[in-house]
């Protein structure tokens, strides 16, 4: 076994604790890796504290992973010792399923593993079920480890294997690109990504946010447009704009309103869970045969393409690097909106 320093909170009231966690012996085609950064995604703030029910303590959250090999399993040909890698939501999948044989491996019907808190034998972890990043090693088989581009800092490259993944996979599920009028809705750790992305796919990008506070920030990442969704005119301004929106935020929406920016064939593609059921009615729907439609991460090999273009752009995360002793500061100011964009954990202060 491999023993690792690590994070971990015992109950979902809980605080955060320095622990010793063992991970699995380095099957054959297993990866040890160094985590150098985790990121903070809001879904590790839901699990730790049981908001989505469930949880297995003690509970290790973290699921945007980037550090460096340390060790590699005798039938890994995949990377080596030294490489830049990182690991996402997933770290297997049943690989037989169509999604799995599609490279969607993130819609696995077939027993799909998250990277935390997800059941898993005691030879697979220790413990009985998945302990994440928010530690200094894991162990992950090699083909659900994708590789990080030279061009692209492991820090702000962390986020990216959920937020990044996050938008890249809709945007290019649907399109997105010149010619193509595309609304990111929100603009914090997932939303800020999306603009950058949607520029360098070359779409024309438009930021609906609640304020006008992140324009200035909206314009830099590359929004060519800004809009404050508390001005009721803004829905009547830009009704039956929009060809993709994606809406990135929790909260619950008047999706009416929404629903009506959309053109001819436009979808709105929803990436934030609000607690309660969306309602859409039916006539907004039918009349400019509009959708809505629903997306999470990406396959492996779309993780990888998503990376390789952020490192061809020059695209990261917008990042605060924290101490792994500000984990339960950090997770009030997520709350409070008080990150501009998204929390970095160094590992090396684990």
């Amino acid at each position: 076994m491999t023993t690792a320093a690590a994070y971990s909170i015992a109950s979902p009231d809980g605080r955060f604790e320095k622990t010793s966690i063992e991970r699995r012996e380095l099957g054959p085609h297993d990866v040890l890796i160094d985590i150098k950064y985790a990121g903070v995604c809001h879904s590790d703030i839901h699990t730790a504290r049981n908001e989505w029910h469930g949880t297995r303590y003690p509970c290790v959250p973290g699921h945007e992973i980037a550090g460096l090999v340390a060790a590699v399993g005798s039938e890994v040909t995949k990377h080596k010792v030294g490489d830049r890698v990182g690991v996402g939501c997933m770290v297997d999948s049943c690989g037989k399923c169509a999604a799995c044989l599609a490279g969607e491996e993130q819609y696995c019907t077939g027993g799909g593993v998250p990277t935390y808190n997800a059941p898993v034998s005691e030879s697979y972890q220790p413990g009985g079920h998945t302990l994440g990043g928010y530690s200094t090693r894991v162990v992950v088989v090699e083909n659900f480890v994708v590789s990080i581009p030279d061009g692209i800092g492991l820090d702000v490259a962390a986020p990216l294997l959920c937020a990044g993944i996050t938008l890249f996979s809709p945007l290019r599920h649907w399109n997105a690109g010149p010619g193509k009028q595309v609304a990111i809705v929100g603009m914090g750790g997932l939303g800020h990504v999306g603009v950058k992305i949607a520029r360098a796919m070359g779409a024309e990008v438009t930021v609906l946010s609640h304020s006008l506070g992140k324009q200035e920030d909206g314009r830099r990442f590359g929004a060519h447009h800004y809009y404050a969704t508390g001005d009721t005119q803004t829905f009547k301004d830009l009704r039956s704009r929009f060809d993709l929106i994606l809406n990135t935020v929790s909260a619950e929406l008047p999706m009416d309103d929404y629903v009506r920016l959309l053109n001819l064939d436009g979808t709105l593609v929803i990436l934030g869970l609000p607690d309660n059921p969306v309602k859409v009615q039916p006539f907004g729907l039918v009349g400019f045969r509009r959708s809505v439609a629903g997306s999470m991460i990406g396959g492996i090999a779309q993780t990888q393409e998503m990376l390789n273009f952020c490192a061809e752009h020059g695209i990261g995360a917008e990042i605060e690097v924290i101490v792994a002793d500000q984990i339960d500061r950090a997770y009030e100011r997520v709350l409070s909106s008080d990150v501009r964009y998204r929390f970095v954990i160094d590992a090396a202060t684990m």
